[in-house]
């Protein structure tokens, strides 16, 4: 029995002469850019890159490919109460995005056992300092319904009646190795599940490898992730309420502007704050990472830090975004405050955020993991998404993947490595042809097209080919 995919169709762009049309301007406008490219001195740069700049207010050409989390071979049905091998609990640790990975990986894990799925719990309390689990928020009869026919969910471990006692059903705990292959969960975890009846796997983050070679597991992770996965109500409406408030006046971008505490002192990057600041960067580097000498100078140059929000600005307005763009910030805490937001707001002074709208008034359920899931679909509705750092930051990898899947949604991702050395000069006072070296770095990306996924690429950030079909090679969807 096939998967059902009603939602799918909501994925597709629209077919027909309008299609037509667009598919041959793209052409036209991509064979224009690279000729004017070539003869940049004749034509003036600005123009040219101008141009470019509208042109990514669009989604990005899809070339035929559609998004498809269908099954392509026979998908047999889920196991009966009868016929599972037993119930399988995860805990899903870290994150937003990091949890939404758990969860995909603990439906493809429940599938690859023959094992009843108990609704994956989240640890939010570590992380968020919240009360927060899984029926909180996402659309638990949502996820189950659109799951119905991949694995058997059920929200509880069932009671068990022995020796005229009854008691809830003693899950094995195991932790299972980091990426850990297809084979382990067929013998090892399979064989505790079938002697113990259930089993609870713990932390579960990065439990399963993300290259698997059978693809109709890959297409099952990308329909949990982008169809199954829908958050409840009430954040989608904030969300949506965010989204069509700055769609109302035109274009809007978001930039997920990762310039935090964690991040900041994970990188080793602290050459650019004031003493005291240093000392605490270097606290929370000795307290939660491994120790490790790191030169701030030389981890700048290799791409390693973090852009500032300066640097973000001057990367956009070399582009050539004008002051009247409207972004929306997602982001937490930015380490040095306003000393840092200063810059970038003097650029770009059309700036929300989701706790004020533009209101002036604090929204609800934008706190905690439902403000991160706020940010994550106002992200995903932009019509621009920039990562301002894709390294360990699972929000920003799994949005690009989301953002791909949903209809080739621009992104633009700065090549940190190669802007460092530009920024560096500039900061040393060699400015000279600073914007134009600015742009010959950024418009040489694929801003959100179909391509080739490459290793350390995620499974999350690029589900191409697994999960599309191309429709002009008669490929079955």
């Amino acid at each position: 029995m096939r998967r059902g995919l009603g939602s799918e169709a909501f994925l597709r762009r629209h077919r027909g002469p309008a299609r037509l049309l667009f598919a041959v301007a793209a052409l036209v406008a991509g064979t224009i850019w690279l000729w004017s490219s070539s003869f940049v001195g004749l034509l003036g740069t600005y123009r040219v890159q101008d141009f470019v700049v509208n042109e990514l207010w669009r989604t990005a050409d899809s070339n035929g490919w559609i998004a498809s989390s269908a099954p392509r071979t026979y998908w047999h049905p889920p196991p009966t109460e009868s016929e599972s091998n037993g119930y399988l609990r995860v805990r899903c640790n870290g994150g937003l995005t990091q949890q939404r990975s758990a969860i995909c990986n603990a439906v493809v894990v429940a599938r690859i056992m023959n094992a009843t799925l108990v609704l994956p719990e989240l640890d939010t309390n570590s992380f968020w300092h919240d009360e927060s689990g899984f029926i909180d928020i996402y659309d638990v009869p949502h996820f189950i319904k659109t799951l119905k026919y991949d694995v058997r969910i059920v929200m509880s471990v069932p009671k068990t009646t022995r020796r005229g006692q009854t008691k809830k059903l003693t899950a094995y705990k195991i932790e299972p190795p980091r990426d850990a292959p297809v084979t382990w969960y067929r013998t090892t975890a399979l064989e505790k599940i079938r002697k113990y009846g259930a089993i609870y796997l713990t932390p579960f983050s990065h439990r399963l490898a993300e290259e698997i070679d059978d693809p109709e597991l890959q297409r099952l992770r990308c329909m949990v992730n982008y169809h199954a996965l829908q958050f409840k109500s009430n954040i989608m409406k904030t969300s949506s309420d965010i989204a069509n408030k700055l769609h109302s006046e035109g274009h809007f971008m978001s930039i997920h502007l990762r310039f935090e505490l964690d991040m900041i002192a994970y990188a080793g990057c602290i050459d650019i704050f004031t003493p005291e600041e240093q000392e605490i960067l270097l606290r929370y580097r000795e307290e939660h990472f491994r120790n490790k000498t790191l030169v701030p100078r030389d981890r700048r140059f290799i791409g390693k830090c973090p852009l500032t929000p300066e640097e973000v600005g001057l990367t956009l307005r070399a582009m050539g975004f004008g002051n009247t763009t409207r972004i929306y910030l997602a982001s937490g805490k930015l380490f040095g405050g306003k000393r840092f937001m200063k810059p970038f707001m003097t650029m770009f002074p059309r700036l929300e955020n989701h706790s004020m709208v533009g209101s002036g008034k604090p929204e609800e359920n934008t706190r905690g993991l439902a403000g991160s899931a706020v940010d994550y679909m106002v992200c995903l509705l932009s019509d621009i998404f920039i990562p301002t750092y894709d390294g360990p930051s699972n929000f920003a990898n799994n949005l690009m993947g989301h953002r791909l899947y949903y209809g080739f949604r621009t992104t633009i991702t700065p090549n940190r490595k190669t802007l460092a050395p530009i920024f560096m000069d500039r900061s040393e006072g060699h400015a000279s042809r600073f914007e134009e070296r600015v742009r010959q770095v950024m418009f040489n990306t694929h801003f959100g097209t179909p391509h080739k996924r490459i290793h350390p690429e995620s499974f999350y950030t690029n589900s191409w080919p697994e999960c599309f079909c191309q429709t002009k090679a008669r490929n079955l969807c």
